[in-house]
């Protein structure tokens, strides 16, 4: 992309009014999509957003056989996956950057190929996202893990993948696809527990169901996976993704706004409800969507912690901690997941926050990260006005939230580095537009 290209210069101080939809969940299209590969056959995918990493997968996908038609416009993706082939190195390392999905390839490809390459892995950079968990559970079905390739990883299992009994000392995300995407064709029965159990987990185990994979699952976070000797495509319709929702919903917050987000749903925005409740927004559910506002007034502070599902969503506290800047007194927000998540607020603090970051836990949940030296704890005082300047996004969400920033300060801000939003937030441009938004 042409430097000049990347760049959106804002003019902020302007509330956000008018009506937005938002499609499915970028969390969960792109493992979806993946599942495909378990089955020859056609694979039929809705409700999917159009958002560049829905166009890395494709692209990965092609590179191995598979048929990909992304019709952007209806929000359809067709996959035949009925003619794997291992892909060229080479082509598959053009992409590595891109994405962290590659190594979710690893299982369906194995099964399908009997072996798999995974080359150096891209993604945000908010903290350790390690792949150990991913690798550890395939050897643990039967997998041998060659790491030593100069261009990633080879993975092969030449007797095949088998059912194991599999712990995850963290509900990581990730490890927990991982499990489900190898286990399902695995000959036996594996028992996968500690696992994390997010909206888009559970509707991937319903994607993984409709193809005739057997899963349960315990209320103690443990899944029961029967393999099965084949699978077939599927039909599904995306979950709205939460996580867009909850940045509009904090945009609207963040300028005096009145924003109705056509699509969302209560269910699994419950925590992020309450938690916009407490600070002073309001919002109206409807069955077409979530309709949020600032109703005047001082907005509350309010005490935050991440979690794993059904806690508070690390991807929620960014764009929410922008609006916390406004509100009167103090905040404090702990952060367990990501332990390098608050990068972002420097800028912030440019613009005239007053945002000071901690070692300590401020906070009561048990945290991976309490004397580890990570600033991962945030107290925010406000309210404090914004201050337009030049602003480089560092990650998909602290990108968001730099952009509800600028568009929440006074004068002008240049957001360099907006491509990385387009990876999670499809036609953000189209939807500023929607909603009154001044920039070019």
């Amino acid at each position: 992309m042409n430097p000049e290209e990347d760049v959106l210069h804002v003019e902020g101080g302007k509330p956000l009014n008018g009506t937005i939809k938002v499609r499915g969940a970028k969390n969960f299209v792109s493992k979806a999509m993946v599942a495909a590969l378990l089955a020859p056959g056609k694979s039929v995918l809705k409700n999917v957003p159009e958002i560049r990493d829905v166009h890395v997968v494709s692209d990965l996908l092609r590179l191995h056989g598979v048929e990909v038609d992304v019709d952007g416009a209806n929000g359809i993706v067709t996959i035949d996956a009925s003619h794997v082939q291992l892909a060229d190195v080479a082509d598959v390392d053009t992409l590595s950057g891109s994405s962290r999905i590659p190594i979710l390839f690893s299982g369906p490809l194995v099964h399908r190929l009997g072996e798999a390459f995974i080359p150096a892995l891209g993604g945000c950079n908010i903290g350790g996202r390690p792949i150990d968990f991913h690798l550890e559970t395939l050897r643990k079905l039967g997998a041998t893990v060659d790491k030593e390739h100069k261009d990633g990883i080879h993975i092969t299992a030449p007797n095949g993948l088998h059912g194991a009994k599999i712990h995850l000392p963290y509900p990581s995300v990730g490890a927990t696809e991982q499990t489900l995407l190898a286990a399902v064709l695995a000959e036996g029965k594996t028992e996968l527990s500690g696992a994390a159990t997010e909206p888009e987990i559970m509707d991937l185990v319903c994607v993984l169901q409709k193809m005739g994979a057997i899963i349960s699952v315990d209320v103690d976070r443990t899944f029961r996976i029967e393999g099965v000797k084949e699978l077939s495509g599927y039909t599904h319709t995306s979950l709205t993704d939460r996580i867009e929702a909850a940045s509009w919903a904090s945009a609207a917050l963040a300028t005096h706004g009145d924003i109705f987000v056509k699509g969302a749903t209560q269910p699994e925005m419950i925590t992020f409800l309450n938690v916009f409740r407490k600070v002073g927004g309001k919002f109206e559910v409807t069955d077409k969507g979530i309709r949020f506002w600032h109703p005047g007034g001082d907005l509350h502070p309010v005490a935050i912690e991440t979690d794993v599902h059904p806690g508070f969503m690390t991807d929620w506290q960014q764009p929410l901690v922008v609006a916390l800047t406004q509100a009167n007194g103090l905040s404090i927000v702990h952060e367990t997941v990501y332990e390098n998540r608050f990068g972002f607020t420097k800028p912030l603090v440019q613009m005239g926050a007053t945002i000071q970051l901690y070692r300590e836990c401020l906070g009561s949940l048990p945290c991976r990260f309490q004397q580890r030296n990570y600033k991962h704890s945030a107290v925010i005082f406000g309210p404090t006005p914004l201050t337009g300047r030049d602003i480089d996004v560092p990650d998909l969400r602290g990108g968001f939230s730099h952009l509800i920033a600028a568009l929440a300060a006074s004068g002008p801000s240049d957001v360099h580095g907006i491509s990385l939003i387009d990876r999670g937030y499809a036609d953000f441009r189209g939807k500023l537009e929607a909603l009154g938004a001044d920039f070019d």
